[in-house]
């Protein structure tokens, strides 16, 4: 699934991780997708498997890219608000209420990092089992 076009909302981070998991839907999916459209050997001549991998592969490099760029891009804006609050921080150390939001922001920004291992591992595992069903059907292009 693609990112919404509207973009992406970033200061709110519960709706950004609501968003990555509706975007990870494929993922959580894959067996199932794998298990119903891709023949075992007894059913191989009904269904063309070379097809039905190569547009799973297509739709998994498409939802990974997409995911990808909403992830660092929500973590650049975030990194841009921590940086713009140090710098008001440094201006007015007494200001606790400010102090107070730069440390949400900056735990913000620690979890939105922490999604990037999340979602290497959520790749790790689609590509594992779609190499485990598909390798033998299709063969993903080398500069990929």
């Amino acid at each position: 699934m693609a990112a919404p076009s509207g973009g992406v909302n970033c200061e709110e981070f519960a709706e950004f991780q609501e968003l990555l998991k509706v975007m990870r839907t494929i993922d959580d999916r894959i067996v199932h997708e794998l298990n119903t459209t891709v023949p075992t050997a007894s059913f191989a001549g009904k269904i063309d498997a070379s097809q039905t991998c190569k547009q799973l592969y297509e739709s998994l490099m498409a939802a990974h890219a997409s995911r990808d760029r909403v992830i660092k891009n929500c973590i650049a804006q975030t990194s841009t608000v921590v940086k713009n609050l140090r710098e008001e921080r440094e201006k007015n150390l007494d200001d606790l209420t400010l102090l107070k939001q730069l440390r949400k922001e900056q735990t913000k920004l620690k979890w939105m990092q922490s999604e990037l291992n999340v979602e290497e591992v959520v790749n790790d595992r689609s590509w594992k089992v779609f190499n485990e069903r598909c390798r033998i059907h299709f063969k993903p292009p080398k500069n990929e």
